[in-house]
């Protein structure tokens, strides 16, 4: 059996670390980026802010009570985008297996490396090498899994690497608490404390069957990531990099209201399946096939997003600059690509509070009930549009007709 090395890499502070890059004024200064409505909420804040109470996702009004002396900056997606990219193409070139978890969370797969050269060398110097050309400070975590070194790096954070060998995954583990392991979210860490455990050493020694008693299915896992064990695989960077949906129409059409529907049902569709995915797109393109079958197509960078009321927008803005001809359409598409792993993060800044949990209430209604069973008034016309399984499922994606609307 091959032992595994994997190693993880997370950007301390991301945002706030790239407004520092581009204004040294900042430095050592307490810095919070986000939403600066009331409403708004904490995209990233500076070390100096957490000793006063701060969090990435609290309310921007609680963190003004807690740290009103801060530096307060709403933040510029298109700076993080490009600093992310520098960053993914030092590790692309560093690295032959890598996995993007989110704009700035990567791992990397450096099994068999030490046949070179030793593994624990190799992760010294790529976490120097990209301080050095990034100029952004980063965390790492090396161990045999995904779980221990992400949890790893969270334990040295920040601008630190840790290593965990092989047979020390328990120690490590132990004295650390239950809500430090991936996949305890608040509720379960209170259920968790309910019955007494606070500590990983807790869970350790509880019997599995316990746990699933209490957790149900996901109770086995969490014991075993409390022993060490995780045999979550690397995701490959060069994965699905795009999404797309067409409609061909039965009969071409100049309809504007129904054209309209289509479009921005089919983008609703795509942003739910982002989202449903864990991915961010980078780039949204339109394409308009005309009754002569002429086609053309039109397409826009934008800051990593999964948002609808982002997206939306930007396909309605591209659809009107292509559609100039004035004659008969046949087929509509919208196509997301540039895509990489990661969550809502990176709108914190240009949405409230209120606005991310409503998507997360939208997204537990169509997990549910299927995605078409909330929908904006303006695709309700739109009947055919959405898709019955999810595209990053790792299954190849189902070839078809361009379906008939």
């Amino acid at each position: 059996m091959i032992l595994k090395s994997v190693l993880h890499l997370d950007l301390d502070s991301f945002f706030v670390s790239v407004e520092r890059k581009h204004h040294s004024e900042l430095k050592n200064k307490p810095v919070i980026v986000g939403g600066m409505g009331d409403r708004g909420v904490v995209a990233s804040c500076s070390y100096e802010t957490r000793k006063f109470g701060v969090r990435s996702g609290m309310p921007m009004k609680i963190a003004r009570r807690l740290c009103p002396h801060a530096v307060y900056i709403k933040g510029n997606a298109s700076i993080y985008t490009k600093e992310s990219h520098l960053v993914t193409e030092i590790i692309k070139n560093q690295v032959p297996l890598f996995e993007k978890a989110s704009v700035d969370e990567f791992y990397a797969d450096l099994t068999g490396m030490d046949r070179f050269f030793g593994i624990e060398r190799f992760a010294k110097e790529l976490r120097e090498g990209i301080i050095k050309e990034s100029g952004l400070p980063i965390s790492v975590g090396l161990s045999q899994n995904k779980v221990v070194s992400k949890i790893a790096t969270g334990e040295v954070k920040p601008d630190a690497m840790s290593v965990i060998r092989l047979g020390e995954e328990k120690q490590f583990l132990a004295p650390l608490d239950v809500n430090k392991i991936p996949m305890i979210g608040n509720k379960t860490f209170q259920l968790l404390m309910g019955l007494g455990v606070y500590k990983v050493k807790t869970l350790q020694e509880m019997p599995v069957e316990v746990l699933e008693g209490v957790l149900g299915k996901n109770g086995r896992t969490i014991w075993k990531r409390a022993q060490g064990i995780d045999h979550t695989p690397i995701i490959p960077f060069h994965d699905r990099k795009s999404i797309s949906n067409e409609r061909t129409f039965h009969r071409d059409t100049t309809d504007v209201t129904r054209l309209h529907a289509t479009l921005v049902a089919m983008t609703e569709s795509l942003a739910f399946q982002l989202r449903r995915g864990n991915k961010l797109t980078s780039n949204i393109s339109v394409k308009i096939r005309y009754s002569d079958f002429q086609t053309s197509t039109l397409q826009v960078k934008i800051p990593y997003t999964s948002a609808d009321h982002i997206l939306i927008p930007k396909a309605e803005e591209l659809f009107k600059k292509l559609y100039n001809r004035r004659v008969l359409i046949r087929l509509i598409g919208v196509k997301l690509s540039g895509l990489v792993g990661g969550h809502y993060q990176i709108n914190l800044f240009d949405d409230s509070e209120k606005m991310l949990s409503l998507y997360h209430s939208l997204d537990r209604i169509k997990d549910k009930y299927g995605e078409r069973s909330v929908v904006r008034a303006v695709s309700m016309g739109a009947k055919t549009i959405g898709r019955m399984r999810n595209p990053f499922d790792g299954e190849p994606p189902i070839v078809l007709a361009h379906r008939n609307q």
